[in-house]
């Protein structure tokens, strides 16, 4: 902001920032709840679960690996550094449970569409803090 930007104007868009991060954080806690439900539900062996990955036929051991990348994801969400990279995770898992209803098990696939939505958002909100991390490994 400029010296000639009224105490107003800067008071509206410092007011929108913390608007976004609130937002921001709102949207990792919901999704992070949402991705330990599903994530723990997979990894204790519900019933509807081990049907579920019966039917994908790939065998219960991706059940589990499904699981502990929805947890560990969520738990990430959690972490200021590690929230887009649990946020990119998710975004391939929840691309690969949309194929999977729509190619082998069938179902709506809205549930994992909207949580696709969520994890990209998530992930581009916070596309500077994974370019940051990439350019440290280069």
């Amino acid at each position: 902001m400029s010296q000639f930007t009224s105490p107003a104007i800067q008071t509206l868009h410092a007011d929108r920032g913390r608007i976004g991060v609130i937002a921001l954080w709102a949207a990792q806690v919901a999704l992070a709840g949402m991705f330990l439900l599903a994530g723990g539900s997979k990894l204790a062996g519900v019933p509807a679960m081990v049907g579920l990955f019966d039917a994908i036929g790939v065998g219960q051991w991706f059940r589990y690996v499904t699981g502990l990348i929805e947890v560990g994801s969520a738990v990430a969400l959690l972490v200021p550094s590690l929230a887009p990279f649990g946020a990119i995770a998710l975004v391939a898992t929840m691309a690969g449970a949309i194929l999977t209803h729509l190619f082998i098990v069938g179902g709506s696939p809205l549930v994992p569409a909207i949580l696709l939505v969520g994890s990209l958002t998530v992930a581009w909100v916070r596309r500077d803090q994974i370019s940051s991390a990439l350019s440290r490994m280069s």
